[in-house]
């Protein structure tokens, strides 16, 4: 890894590609980037973003190597319900 992929972030050095950035959001959902890696989040399986101020969903956190946070939101998500939402439908009671 050379210094142009490196980046300095509150005192600790990251690699560009692990992290994760919101790079779209539209009427019926969002784009999340997550390690050179694009996951759709449809509204309908991801409520939480459907009404939620953009400002609040581009601000994304990786931590570790599979939580993705939305520290406004309270809205953690790890890439396997990301990737396999239906493996983990919503229910409420």
């Amino acid at each position: 890894m050379n210094m142009s992929e490196l980046s300095k972030t509150n005192g600790t050095t990251t690699s560009a590609n692990n992290r994760a950035e919101v790079t779209h959001i539209s009427r019926n959902g969002l784009i999340l980037w997550v390690k050179d890696r694009e996951y759709y989040l449809p509204y309908d399986k991801f409520p939480w973003f459907k009404r939620a101020a953009v400002d609040d969903v581009f601000n994304v956190q990786l931590l570790g190597r599979e939580r993705i946070r939305w520290d406004a939101l309270d809205v953690d998500l790890s890439l396997s319900i990301i990737a396999n939402p239906d493996k983990y439908p919503l229910v409420s009671k």
